[in-house]
């Protein structure tokens, strides 16, 4: 059974969401609700905030999230992005713990360069580059990922990432394409920031990653050691996961 006992935590989490205008397609959004919901499952109240280009941004938050979008949108949030870029640095020098999918997980990288050879500068949060394909990556994919087991999910991307030697990947590819189609690599991390494709949305069906980027925001907030979980009962998201991980490419 979940256990939905009030909250007893004295300081809300603040979970950002952003660019969720331009950078919010296959579902993205669920990313952010799951979080929400989780945390609220766990005895935390959440602020739940968002952000597109010329908003303010807030002062310090304690978790981000992003999600994917056409290249149309990464060309209409490059320049904000590029303007915020100091403090999203500091803040995962920080050990905010943070979660970008596609569009953004290209951008959270060096650059990514189009089919017309333009490059769209990235901030290098995270040590990758990206180059414009010429077919799209598409279908169900299956991950083993350190500290997580197995991650499924749905890519649909034609960006082809490489990653540097700073950034480990998220997680290597038991079926589906993953960063490339051919070095099995699939998505990156550096500190507590993870940049991947899946869309799904990613973590309904994948809570001990959502759990993770939880843990890591209360502790942001409240120190080392300070999150309590609660006993939740995930086995409509573990039986979700095996019905995906055994569905065809």
């Amino acid at each position: 059974m979940t256990d939905t006992t009030p909250s007893t935590a004295s300081q809300p989490i603040r979970l950002l969401q952003l660019y969720p205008r331009d950078m919010n397609i296959y579902g993205d959004w669920g990313n952010t609700l799951v979080l929400k919901k989780r945390l609220e499952w766990h005895g935390y109240d959440v602020n739940l905030l968002t952000y597109d280009p010329g908003d303010e941004l807030p002062d310090e938050v304690d978790l981000i999230t992003g999600g994917g979008g056409q290249d149309s949108g990464q060309e209409r949030i490059k320049e904000d992005l590029l303007r915020i870029a100091p403090t999203l640095h500091r803040w995962a020098d920080e050990g905010v713990p943070m979660l970008m999918i596609c569009g953004l997980y290209q951008l959270f990288g060096h650059k990514f360069i189009t089919t017309t050879g333009s490059e769209i500068p990235g901030i290098g949060i995270l040590d990758a580059t990206t180059r414009a394909g010429n077919g799209r990556l598409i279908g169900n994919i299956t991950l083993q990922c350190p500290g997580f087991g197995m991650v499924v999910g749905y890519e649909n991307h034609s960006g082809l990432t490489t990653l540097g030697p700073t950034s480990k990947p998220f997680g290597t590819v038991s079926m589906g394409d993953g960063n490339n189609g051919s070095d099995k690599t699939e998505g990156a991390r550096t500190n507590n920031v993870i940049g991947t494709y899946l869309h799904g949305s990613i973590l309904p069906k994948n809570p001990a990653v959502a759990d993770w980027l939880i843990e890591k925001a209360v502790e942001h907030r409240m120190g080392p050691g300070s999150f309590t979980p609660k006993n939740l009962d995930d086995s409509w998201a573990d039986h979700a996961r095996q019905v995906a991980a055994n569905r065809p490419r």
